[in-house]
């Protein structure tokens, strides 16, 4: 087993700044790739063009109702404890966190590329999810009262998309490895449990959840193309980083 020292604050913040340089140089020059992207996913979502037309009439899909109502019955005090908790892990108390350790590490190790990659994935789809959402202005459901009542816009899901990120970039980040099975497994059900659990509290509409990891998964994987094509392996990667992936 390969154990090193831990690092010191001073080498965590000059690698960290040579990591922030090398993102800048991709956006300078690729920058409006991104944007043309990013604007290609709001118009309107891909795959989606027919709800829009029903969002703006405020109308509900043929199958948010039944899905809505098929899991409200499930309710139980302990499905919804569990579900309260998968719902907290899906973003302020697993997702967010994960994402700024894990992009910390990953300039840590010097993996520039992929650091890149994953920075631009998770803040990316942060933005075109509150951009989405202040353009589509989707009410939330209103069939009961939700035990965690949210009072922002509901299309897309942000829990939705948060995680279908981080699975999405996370299994294409280890797929050359031993790793790439159990990794995809566990993404899948953590993303679909995180799902569900939004749809179980009342405060989303299926449909909402169906366009966010429809979003999430386009923009992360037209984003790994980007990069790897487009951005170059940086020479301080090292021999044990191999090819710059996971």
């Amino acid at each position: 087993m390969d154990v090193t020292a831990a690092p010191s604050a001073k080498a965590v913040a000059e690698t960290t700044g040579d990591e922030l340089s090398y993102g800048l140089r991709f956006l300078r020059k690729h920058g409006w790739k991104l944007a043309l992207w990013f604007f290609f996913l709001l118009l309107p979502l891909w795959g989606f063009a027919a709800m829009v037309g029903e969002l703006h009439e405020k109308e509900i899909f043929q199958f948010d109702m039944p899905l809505l109502v098929g899991l409200h019955e499930m309710a139980t005090p302990g499905i919804d404890r569990f579900f309260v908790l998968v719902s907290k892990l899906g973003y302020l108390w697993g997702v967010l966190p994960f994402d700024a350790v894990f992009l910390l590490w990953l300039a840590i190790r010097r993996r520039f590329r992929d650091g890149l990659f994953f920075g631009l994935a998770v803040i990316g789809s942060a933005i075109l999810n509150v951009t989405a959402k202040n353009y589509f202005m989707r009410a939330r459901p209103a069939l009961w009262l939700s035990i965690t009542p949210e009072t922002t816009y509901s299309f897309p899901s942000g829990h939705a998309m948060a995680s279908a990120t981080l699975g999405t970039a996370l299994v294409m980040l280890c797929w050359r490895t031993r790793a790439r099975w159990p990794i995809t497994i566990g993404a899948i059900v953590f993303v679909v449990l995180v799902g569900m659990s939004r749809v179980y509290l009342g405060v989303h509409y299926p449909s909402d959840i169906l366009t966010g990891w429809t979003a999430a998964i386009a923009w992360v994987v037209a984003l790994r193309e980007l990069v790897v094509r487009e951005a170059p392996v940086p020479a301080a990667t090292t021999a044990a980083s191999g090819d710059d992936t996971i």
